[in-house]
Formats: structure tokens, C-alpha cells, sequence
């Protein structure tokens, strides 16, 4: 488990610049799976057998959103789940994404993820 998956969402008061390039690379290394689109968010997308499933785990990753007040958008279809994250006040990346991600993982560990 990474350990950003230890660390707490903070929520970003803007002015701050997104993380990109090598940093971001080196954030990305620490959440296998996930993918950066553009320099701008993370997506990644579960995989469930059936549709109760992949709606338990919405459920399950809303109230984690909650309790960290970091909210990603979340695409809920019949066998999978696709969650895209990044921080709205700067319009990118801050650590609190890669933090939500981390904490999604450790969450569903164990379980099979297609990028």
C-alpha cells in the first residue's frame, strides 16, 4: 500500500500551481493503475462482475470522497466503474488526488482494476 494512502485529503484554498511534469510522474509511480490525462486528472476504471457490484463499490467510494471532503466523478455502468479526479479550485492536480487515489486502492485491495 502506498503510503499516501495514509495521509489525509487538505482541502486546496487555490493559488497554487497544479502538479505536472516530473513531479507528477514521480506522484503517478505511487498509484499503479492510474492514469494522468493531459497533466489534468486521474482516471481509472474497476472492473466488477455485475452491476451490484460495481454500484457497491460507488457507494463505498462515495462515503471515502466524503470523509475526506474529495470528491472525484465517478461513471457507474453495468460490470465497471470509471473515477476521474482532480482538484475543481485549480482546475489539475494536487496531492490530495493522488491521497484520494491511494486510499481508493488500499480500499479495494486485492481486487482486479483495468486502466
Amino acid at each position: 500500500m502506498s503510503n499516501l494512502a495514509s495521509k489525509r485529503c487538505v482541502p486546496c484554498q487555490g493559488g497554487v500551481p497544479p502538479i505536472t511534469g516530473r513531479a507528477l510522474q514521480a506522484m503517478l509511480a505511487q498509484v499503479a493503475g492510474w492514469q494522468a490525462v493531459g497533466e489534468h486528472h486521474l482516471t481509472r476504471t474497476y472492473t466488477f462482475k455485475n452491476f451490484a457490484d460495481a454500484l457497491a463499490f460507488t457507494n463505498r467510494v462515495g462515503h471515502l470522497a466524503e470523509g475526506q471532503g474529495h470528491h472525484p466523478d465517478i461513471h457507474l455502468a453495468w460490470g465497471r466503474v470509471t473515477l476521474d479526479v482532480w482538484t475543481h479550485k485549480i482546475d489539475g492536480l494536487t496531492e490530495s488526488d493522488f491521497i484520494l487515489a491511494a486510499k481508493v486502492d488500499a480500499m479495494e485491495s486485492g481486487r482486479t482494476a483495468k486502466t
